[in-house]
């Protein structure tokens, strides 16, 4: 009995050492949380170089984690950006590539048949939750959480619905919870996702937290430290409502620590956008140039962190290039599955566990808002081109991250190779076309004051 007992854990011993480190972190099915701001910008957090807005409990979560300088979101707005987020396909690709209203409520749906990163994390045993904002459906329709891989769902089914933060209801799954009028919708949000990590403590979970801070309206309860600023009020909203998703993010940090998961938790933040208030003094995009709808690296590059004591390395910086639709294929190996089939992302796992820099394939996002707007990266090389009948923009983004030389008459060259993948990236899609997007261009002070709104 003790020689079998003995080759018994010989043999639990040999197989722990074959197993690479992606294999075990499968095997105990680390937790996710994946907190998500709307249209906050580059600039606007403390560890990225913000300097009057205070982040501290973001800024800890850098400094005890990974901070990505070359993260990308899935588009420029929030409904297509959020799908390449739950697909893993970027917006040449995605059913949903703009923010579509459909009146009374709700945005235009994904078909009944998408497979989504909650999806994948049911398959692995998962609970999945989702709390904040949606975006991508309507209420009757086949696409709402709780029909795409979601258990639980508390928030705005509607993005409009999302503008004000002093709501007549909020959705719990398929049912309206009233509130009249007469509460901070965000607070509520932030406390039931943190009654979901209570709830799921004793099984892996994927929690999916899409605040709806700080996109429009400017809305907030006090204005905290704020308060005594010479600042204009839109100003002193602005700052106190990202001070108070800090806050709240802080709380959630707070409790995974209570609970004892902190060591088994892959926490990512990130924004669904660029900033969109574009105030002087608080540099919203940082060091780069353009703002929510923009092709520039203002409007699609994401202010994104991963920490996971004890796997990722604290205080790192990384210049690991990604993309939204990465998070299904990552997902994919940390859970042990195969990707699914037709992803245009890739696993960045390995950039996570290990700081190694992987070689991504071409960044691609199309915008159908102000024309037909696109824009690639090819290693350093950016590609932005206006309208169908405009020219392409070549950057240097290596030597120009402001994107203020446009190369391309120097390098035709590269021009073409970006012609042809910014051709070859694009599938036609039946609702978002290019015709109607040329017809778009300009659009006045309704179209802009329209956007503001979205």
């Amino acid at each position: 009995m003790k020689r079998l007992n003995f080759l018994t854990r010989l043999a639990l011993a040999i197989t722990a050492a074959m197993l690479t480190p992606v294999a075990l972190h499968a095997a105990a099915k680390p937790n996710v949380v994946f907190i998500l701001a709307d249209d906050l910008g580059y600039g606007e957090l403390g560890c990225f170089g913000q300097k009057l807005i205070k982040t501290p409990n973001i800024d800890k979560l850098a400094a005890e984690g990974m901070r990505f300088t070359q993260a990308y979101c899935g588009s420029t707005v929030c409904a297509p950006s959020r799908c390449a987020l739950m697909t893993g396909k970027h917006t040449g690709h995605t059913a949903i590539r703009g923010n579509k209203e459909i009146e009374p409520e709700g945005q235009q749906p994904m078909p009944a048949d998408t497979f989504t990163v909650a999806h994948l994390m049911k398959k692995a045993g998962y609970a999945t939750g989702i709390f904040g904002k949606w975006g991508l459906g309507k209420p009757d329709s086949a696409s709402v959480p709780n029909k795409m891989g979601f258990d639980y769902f508390y928030g705005y089914n509607c993005q409009r619905k999302a503008h004000e933060y002093y709501p007549e209801y909020l959705w719990r799954n398929d049912e309206k919870v009233m509130l009249n009028g007469k509460s901070y919708s965000h607070d509520l949000i932030a406390e039931e996702a943190l009654g979901f990590l209570k709830k799921h403590r004793a099984e892996p979970f994927f929690l999916y937290v899409p605040f709806t801070i700080p996109h429009s309206k400017l809305q907030v309860p006090d204005l905290g430290i704020y308060k005594n600023e010479d600042w204009p009020e839109n100003e002193k909203t602005l700052a106190a409502m990202i001070t108070r998703m800090d806050k709240d993010v802080g709380r959630i940090m707070a409790l995974i620590k209570e609970l004892g998961l902190d060591d088994n938790t892959l926490v990512f933040f990130a924004s669904d956008n660029g900033g969109v208030w574009k105030i002087k003094r608080f540099q919203d995009s940082g060091p780069l140039r353009g703002s929510k709808r923009d092709m520039y690296e203002g409007g699609i590059r994401s202010p994104s962190i991963a920490r996971w004591p004890g796997h990722i390395k604290a205080g790192v910086v990384s210049d690991q290039v990604w993309a939204f639709w990465d998070l299904m294929p990552t997902m994919a190996e940390l859970t042990g599955q195969k990707a699914p089939a037709g992803m245009d992302g890739i696993s960045i796992l390995p950039a996570l566990l290990d700081g190694k820099t992987i070689e991504h394939p071409p960044l691609y996002v199309e915008f159908y808002e102000r024309g037909y707007t696109r824009a690639a990266r090819i290693g350093d090389w950016k590609a932005v081109c206006l309208g169908t009948q405009k020219p392409i923009e070549l950057y240097d983004l290596k030597t120009d991250l402001a994107e203020t030389i446009d190369v391309a008459a120097q390098h035709p060259d590269v021009v073409k190779k970006m012609e042809e993948f910014l051709k070859s990236a694009h599938v036609d899609s039946e609702v978002w076309t290019i015709k109607a997007a040329e017809g778009k261009k300009g659009g006045g002070k309704k179209a802009a004051k329209k956007e503001e709104a979205e």
